[in-house]
């Protein structure tokens, strides 16, 4: 039996739908009118309670005048809208606020975050991530659901080595978080070299915000900003709490936390400054190990 709920692509569909009718100046009646659709159907098509069909679309775009690449770009997006991602089959064991943001993360074109608490998700390694989501997150529940939230978070990181285009991914880390010890020295000697292995790629940028930066515009902590490479999408911030998730859609706060990550990039070490602080990180530890022995 086909899955009825709307996919992240359809509500995009949908939420787009409404804001070219409104930018037309024509109400729910009256554009229900002109199609020969009742307003009841046309409510449904914009809320993604219904599944809208190409050639209905294409009747859609025709009365709100829109032509050239933004109607190339939403047909293409409605072509492929019910394909389900790879954590479609996690879907009954993820919370729905993680799975909107997979969902979301995998159609971003990039991707800036300040990562004030632990390494983000894309950059963990294995052992690290499995500490992170023991401890965190599902301190109740089995290995295997642990192993199993594991692997979500590894199939996450195929947008940065795998996807055509890759995610364009730019971190800003917070020295604390680099600092804080999760999972011992050797767990850490491994994520700070996957950190400095994976800033050697050409779509990521890593860079390190030190303690000498005192205080700053991201004191109240993590968030994410998710950029669209369709141009009606806009931009959506992103900010994870123990339990729930905050999206931020309107375009003067995202513009503001926008301005927040900027002033972050400007207080943070360069991007080669920061390669070298996370090898003295993980020389210290190597070195400590050493001691300890």
């Amino acid at each position: 039996m086909p899955d009825p709920s709307p996919t992240i692509r359809e509500r995009r569909i949908a939420i787009e739908l409404r804001r070219l009718r409104e930018q037309t100046g024509l109400t729910l009646d009256q554009a229900a009118e002109r199609l020969r659709w009742s307003r009841a159907t046309l409510g449904r098509v914009e809320t993604a309670v219904r599944r809208i069909k190409p050639a209905e679309l294409q009747r859609l775009l025709n009365v709100y005048k829109v032509d050239g690449r933004h109607r190339d770009d939403l047909v293409e997006l409605a072509r492929d809208a019910r394909e389900r991602g790879w954590w479609h089959r996690y879907t009954d064991t993820l919370p729905a606020a993680y799975a909107t943001y997979i969902a979301l993360e995998a159609d971003a074109r990039s991707l800036h975050c300040y990562d004030a608490l632990v390494v983000h998700g894309l950059l963990q390694t294995e052992d690290y991530a499995r500490e992170v989501i023991r401890a965190g997150l599902m301190q109740l529940a089995s290995d295997s659901q642990v192993e199993q939230r594991v692997e979500v978070r590894l199939n996450r990181q195929a947008l940065l080595t795998e996807r055509d285009p890759p995610l364009q991914l730019w971190c800003v880390i917070d020295e604390n978080t680099l600092r804080r010890m999760i999972g011992g020295a050797r767990v850490m000697r491994a994520q700070y070299a996957r950190l400095v292995e994976m800033a050697e790629l050409p779509n990521v940028t890593i860079q390190v915000l030190p303690h000498r930066a005192g205080a700053h515009p991201g004191v109240e902590g993590t968030f994410a900003i998710l950029e669209f490479p369709e141009r009606f999408m806009p931009d959506v911030g992103y900010i994870e709490a123990l339990n729930a998730a905050l999206y931020v859609e309107d375009p003067a706060h995202v513009d503001a936390y926008s301005r927040v990550f900027d002033h972050l990039v400007a207080e943070a070490l360069g991007i080669v400054d920061s390669a070298t602080m996370l090898r003295r990180l993980a020389e210290e530890e190597t070195k400590e190990g050493l001691d300890d022995r």
